[in-house]
């Protein structure tokens, strides 16, 4: 069965956020891992917490409540959490955490952004073989591609021209009217943090589109049943938004998170203790690692001059 192609971002915004679509019905965790599945991850946010005094703490694009979960013995029952998520509220999760579809119009504290903003869909271009940049269309159910009308961008041409046949991108105004939106709202600190490149650094020529289920790569198919992501021009969204740019492993060593081992002698005198501090320095491992979560950027909003990663 086929169906008339569309643009892109159509039909990644139906696959994603559409009345069966994979957010709305999946648990994200049962497809892939974050790092906010980790719960050194979870110590570096309330680090953030209690060097700035924050009162709360918004989680956009919350998932399945993992982070706030791990966050709420490590703040305390006074500071407010609340996910952000079009999937119900998970079971179990703790009552005081509080979980709505739509982010709040203030917010007076942090917000957490973890691999929101490659979920938000954006057109998809390619330059035919006669040198013009061409909208790219999809059949939702095969994820067979076909070159469209003639695109033309202000934003590609300042953040991704398009010079050669077969050369792709995704255009990313669309996520930096979503970030610049989000920091609006926050009167502290707002985090987002994803995988990335910049133009200094290189785009990638043939765009960045993936898809990804039950823990594995998967063909790239917007039919609702895999998850849907791209790469973001994280230069881009920081210049739209006056946001700082780092490195996680910058940003987590700022914080304190380290990834050496505890000393053995906690093994013979406080072998639980030391148990305990061997899984979070292999979680802080994980999170530093170059060539893996280490690698990802973190985009710093200070809107309104409250807040800030340093001590």
């Amino acid at each position: 069965m086929t169906t008339e192609p569309r643009p892109w971002r159509r039909a990644w915004h139906d696959a994603l956020y559409g009345e069966n679509g994979f957010f709305r019905v999946s648990t994200p965790a049962n497809h892939f891992s974050t790092s906010a599945h980790l719960g050194a991850f979870a110590g570096a946010v309330a680090e953030i917490v209690h060097r700035n005094g924050f009162a709360s703490v918004v989680d956009l694009g919350a998932g399945g409540g993992e982070m706030l979960a791990a966050l709420r013995p490590l703040v305390g029952a006074d500071i407010e959490l609340i996910g952000v998520e079009l999937a119900r509220r998970p079971p179990g999760l703790d009552p005081d955490i509080g979980w709505c579809e739509e982010m709040p119009q203030r917010i007076d504290g942090l917000l957490m952004a973890n691999e929101w903003l490659d979920n938000i869909p954006c057109d998809i271009v390619e330059v035919d073989d006669a040198g013009v940049v061409r909208l790219l269309l999809v059949d939702a159910t095969t994820g067979k591609e076909s070159l469209g009308k003639p695109y033309r961008s202000a934003w590609l041409d300042e953040w991704w021209p398009l010079t050669r046949p077969g050369e792709r991108a995704e255009v990313g105004d669309a996520r930096d009217v979503a970030w610049a939106d989000a920091v609006a709202r926050v009167e502290g600190l707002a985090i987002a943090i994803d995988y990335g490149h910049t133009r200094t650094g290189g785009r990638p020529p043939l765009g960045t589109l993936r898809s990804y289920a039950d823990g594995h790569e998967v063909d790239v198919v917007p039919d609702g049943s895999r998850d849907v992501t791209a790469h973001v021009a994280v230069d881009s969204v920081a210049s739209a938004t006056g946001s700082g740019i780092l490195r996680q492993r910058d940003a987590l060593a700022v914080l304190g998170i380290d990834g050496h081992r505890p000393p053995l002698d906690l093994a013979r005198t406080e072998p639980a203790d030391y148990l305990r501090a061997l899984s979070v320095a292999g979680e802080a491992g994980e999170l530093l690692a170059r060539g893996g979560l280490g690698d990802f950027w973190w985009l710093v909003s200070d809107p309104r001059g409250r807040g800030t990663l340093e001590a």
